[in-house]
């Protein structure tokens, strides 16, 4: 699906959300482990190959891509919608983080009606309260995301888990914009021995570079616009290694940059392996390196990345 057209179905899928009654009745929501695994289990019975789309809902063209490959690669497909309280290590962001159910049913709707959407309660997810999971994610739960966020993959890991075992399915997908996050999910499939691939899927991106974001709905259009320096940093970054400069003098300039923009403050910015997510000082395999970084944008935590 174009660019253009995921666009426009976004645009009226904000005008269907006011009929949002009639349109459930036209798809299979659920709400409950039980009414899911009931329907689910009928999909295996048939031998169908499950996809599955965790989502913490606010959908936008990313996560879109991610259903359209899912449901070009499996016969029934599965999305779940829940803010998941336990990988917020920050009340206040739980708060902020955008809630648009309404919204989200109309846009996937207009991708598919034989989609098997998951929205369920904390009550459902966490019956014996908010609690976590521990994981030896062998390191990569310690750095960069995980660093500036304790506990945060602990609450991933644990809602992943949570939703692997009931979906069961064949294929998960995420998006790569979420770099660490894949790596700890691949990391969690593998310490569970779970027979589950996992897709990472491209970086979708807004007109000017900025990696679509369910967070970006708290910037203003004018804003966002600004926040594409991120992007341009880290092409620049891929250019300037290429051009094999000392590594350590690339990160320095793309943090200046940044922060030369009103509002924008680095957390990290850095060149890593893209297995271990380990700093990497000297540039010898590049097919084995990724450019992350995290930025606070007025207020706003974006992530992004890049290969080289």
């Amino acid at each position: 699906m174009g660019s253009g057209k995921i666009t426009k179905i976004i645009e009226i899928s904000r005008i269907y959300s006011k009929f949002a009654p009639v349109l459930y009745t036209t798809m299979d929501l659920f709400t409950s482990e039980k009414s899911l695994n009931t329907r689910l289990s009928i999909s295996r019975e048939q031998g169908n190959s499950l996809g599955l789309v965790p989502t913490m809902g606010a959908l936008h063209k990313g996560h879109l891509s991610l259903v359209e490959q899912a449901l070009r690669e499996n016969k029934t497909v599965v999305v779940s919608i829940f803010v998941n309280p336990t990988q917020f290590n920050n009340p206040q962001d739980l708060v902020q983080y955008p809630q648009q159910l309404a919204t989200d049913i109309a846009l996937l709707r207009t991708i598919s009606e034989d989609l098997l959407v998951f929205t369920p309660t904390t009550q459902e997810m966490y019956p014996e309260g908010l609690n976590t999971k521990t994981y030896s994610f062998n390191g990569l739960d310690r750095r960069w995301e995980g660093s500036d966020r304790p506990g945060h993959f602990m609450g991933v890991g644990t809602i992943v888990e949570k939703l692997f075992t009931l979906v069961r399915p064949s294929r998960a997908y995420f998006g790569q914009k979420d770099f660490q996050q894949l790596a700890i999910i691949r990391a969690l499939v593998r310490l569970k021995s779970l027979p589950i691939t996992i897709v990472g899927c491209p970086i979708i991106r807004e007109p000017h570079g900025l990696a679509m974001s369910s967070r970006n709905e708290r910037l203003k259009p004018q804003e966002r616009e600004e926040a594409s320096v991120i992007y341009e940093a880290l092409q620049k970054a891929v250019n300037d290694a290429t051009a094999k400069k000392p590594i350590g003098d690339i990160t320095q300039a793309a943090v200046k940059k940044i922060q030369a923009v009103e509002g924008a403050a680095v957390f990290y910015f850095e060149f890593v392996n893209t297995h271990t997510l380990e700093p990497i000082k000297t540039l010898t395999n590049p097919k084995n390196t990724r450019i992350i970084t995290a930025v606070d944008f007025k207020g706003v935590r974006l992530l992004d990345n890049i290969g080289l």
